[in-house]
């Protein structure tokens, strides 16, 4: 059956998905990569921007399996854009250039409508205007039996959550912090939303943290 996981989502010590201030020079706020050192290393990662080495350890297997039997993914408007209010031209593609990491149908959560986008590698952004739902039944009809994943950012996944849509979750607790930025868990009362924690695994450079839908 298919599920909605989010898979490696990396936070601060203090809770921050993302550093504050996102723009073209920071798409993941001021601050914010530095919550990624765990998975740049890694040679999943560097097989992805297209360089060989990278290490094979348990962060690297983490990664690999954070892609594994995924037939779609959700992305909230700014994992996709910088822009927000109308979309100023159809130039704007996407972070990762003309073959994204994706792979297969992507939707974009927005209030804008825009034509969908085919890419290199498989991937096609698809922009979903009329809510979260909507998402999430284009992403399984296009996954079928396969995984749809969560993306981000934050706020996406808060909304997931909200629900009680999300089925798994990977976290990714990276050691430093932030101090202001995007907050996953604010507001948020998971034990009453039905969720524990099902597991942990610890690497010199992150903590990742399973959490599991009673």
């Amino acid at each position: 059956m298919s599920r909605l996981r989010v898979n490696a989502f990396t936070l601060s010590l203090d809770g921050y998905g993302a550093g504050p201030d996102q723009s073209l020079a920071n798409p993941l706020g001021v601050g914010g990569e530095n919550l990624h050192k765990w998975m740049i290393k890694t040679r999943s990662f560097q097989q992805m921007i297209g360089k060989d080495g990278g290490t094979t350890d348990t962060d690297d297997e983490f990664a690999v399996r954070s892609f594994e039997n995924v037939g779609a993914w959700i992305l909230g408007r700014n994992m996709f854009a910088p822009s927000r209010g109308e979309w100023p031209d159809d130039n704007w593609k996407g972070w990762w250039g003309p073959n994204p990491p994706y792979h297969v149908p992507t939707f974009i959560l927005t209030h804008h409508k825009r034509a969908p986008i085919e890419m290199e590698g498989g991937t096609t952004f698809y922009f979903v205007a009329d809510g979260i739902q909507s998402a999430l039944e284009q992403a399984k009809a296009a996954a079928g039996d396969k995984d749809v994943r969560v993306g981000g950012g934050v706020s996406t996944v808060r909304q997931y959550l909200q629900e009680k849509l999300i089925d798994e979750m990977h976290l990714v607790v990276s050691p430093l912090l932030l101090g202001s930025g995007e907050h996953l868990f604010a507001g948020l009362d998971m034990l009453k939303l039905g969720y524990r924690c099902t597991g942990q695994v610890a690497t010199a450079d992150a903590t990742h943290v399973m959490i599991g839908r009673v």
